[in-house]
């Protein structure tokens, strides 16, 4: 399990990249139930990046890091983060990562 950070106007290569980074034959995004277990009660769609598990990578995509400011989760669905992209790379197993996600068509 890893947890992804791409641009809204990406997609996510779940079964490409991420799949073979976890090193397994097919990949899927976590349930509502199993992302609320391993985030410590956040909700999909107000993950945040911030205060997660150490032991949970943390995979940025690298158009991420080009732009200047970014809005993340902030927790719950109802807030969000106004950051840095930088901000997000010096947590815990944050790693930036080459075509993560693709443009969306």
């Amino acid at each position: 399990m890893a947890y992804c950070v791409v641009l809204a106007s990406t997609r996510l290569d779940v079964n490409g990249v991420v799949r073979k980074r976890l090193g397994c034959r097919k990949a899927s995004f976590a349930s509502p139930e199993e992302t609320m277990e391993r985030s410590g009660g956040m909700m999909i769609g107000g993950v945040t990046p911030f205060g997660l598990p150490c032991d949970l990578p943390a995979w940025i995509d690298a158009l991420v890091m080009e732009s200047m400011q970014v809005i993340v989760g902030g927790g719950s669905r109802d807030r969000k983060v106004l950051c840095a992209p930088q901000a997000i790379a010096v947590v815990p197993g944050a790693e930036v990562v080459e075509l993560l996600a693709q443009a969306d068509s």
